[in-house]
């Protein structure tokens, strides 16, 4: 899409609203790829989370206004004060360790005109990483795009790195629970999707610079796997996108494997085949994604790449599970999301 498909004037105003803290590292390339944009009518504003590093004074030499949280409050808040603070049509939210491709703004405001039906439309994020080329990051890259490209289409919890909401939603939804701090993406999407589509696409494209350190990579998952079980219990279903029966599955079998690493050494040589079998389930199950890492990267890399792998879904299985036992001892994390669920019973709308 070209600058001539919306003359200045000719389209609505999209707010572009840049959470940050502590990207100065990132945040020179963020901005400048929001100010190239193909699409016009644009409005930028960076929300500050308190940084204590130089990014207010990046922000400021491009010429981009910026608006404090006052206290470090996380991506929500900081989201929910950028839409307080600007006027647009739309609300485009962006990382500020992404870089925008020059047309994601363009082509989303197309899709979101196009079908009244459309809450939201979330983008794709590319399988190289923007900063740091770590084995870690590559990986992260890769197993983040495909998981997104085969679940391109209608999702149930938003992909906040590039998004773009309509406002009239925005108001009608409520604004990010600033309590949640891992998973106010997927409440937020559990909200929206009751009422409206939310539409994950390859047509609105961006570079993240990915965990590039297991342990924090790691770490996040975990807490992830962990914060979503009371709102999946509170839901009575799971997310549509990314979280498919084959994954859930396959992360299972490969957390299985280790406790089954006794059943040789309790019945001999032959009780190799459980674990054996059980590692087979789990590579099975992704077969796609590890065709699609061999062809890109070949073979030593996709050998380092199971091996990630299988701890990633190790750590996840460990994070549902003690999220599972949290939610029955602790009535104050069941009550986790309730305030996202006024009403029960809202329908769907508009959905094909």
């Amino acid at each position: 899409m070209t600058p001539e498909n919306f003359p200045a004037g000719g389209g609505p105003l999209v707010s572009v609203i840049v959470p940050n803290y502590n990207y100065a590292e990132s945040l020179d390339l963020c901005l400048r790829s929001i100010l190239d944009q193909t699409y016009p009518d644009i409005e930028i504003l960076m929300v500050d989370d308190c940084s204590t590093d130089q990014s207010v004074v990046v922000a400021e030499a491009l010429g981009v206004p910026v608006v404090s949280t006052g206290v470090n409050g996380g991506c929500g808040r900081a989201r929910n004060i950028g839409a307080a603070h600007t006027r647009g049509e739309l609300l485009c939210y962006v990382d500020s360790d992404l870089v925008l491709a020059p047309d994601a703004v363009a082509n989303a405001v197309r899709l979101i005109q196009d079908d009244s039906r459309i809450g939201a439309v979330c983008g794709i994020e590319d399988p190289e990483p923007l900063l740091h080329d770590t084995a870690v990051a590559r990986y992260r890259g890769l197993q983040y795009h495909y998981w997104s490209i085969s679940s391109e289409g209608d999702v149930s919890f938003l992909f906040p790195a590039v998004c773009v909401i309509r406002r009239d939603v925005f108001d009608e939804i409520g604004p990010f629970n600033p309590a949640l701090r891992h998973t106010e993406e997927v409440d937020y999407g559990y909200r929206l999707t009751r009422r409206y589509r939310l539409v994950l696409t390859s047509g609105v494209r961006g570079r993240h610079d990915h965990d590039h350190q297991l342990r924090g990579l790691l770490r996040k998952l975990f807490h992830r796997g962990r914060l979503r079980i009371p709102l999946y219990a509170r839901a009575r279903r799971f997310g549509q996108g990314f979280e498919t029966a084959a994954r859930a599955w396959g992360s299972l079998a490969a957390f299985a494997v280790l406790p089954a690493l006794a059943v040789p050494v309790l019945f001999g040589a032959w009780g190799a085949v459980v674990p054996i079998a059980l590692l087979a389930a789990s590579l099975g199950f992704d077969a796609g994604m590890y065709g699609f890492v061999r062809r890109r990267h070949g073979l030593p890399f996709l050998l380092y790449f199971a091996v990630l792998h299988f701890l990633v879904n190790v750590t996840i299985t460990a994070g549902v599970a003690t999220g599972a036992v949290q939610w029955l001892v602790s009535r104050t994390f069941r009550q986790l999301y309730d305030a996202s669920f006024p009403v029960e019973g809202t329908a769907l709308r508009g959905t094909a």
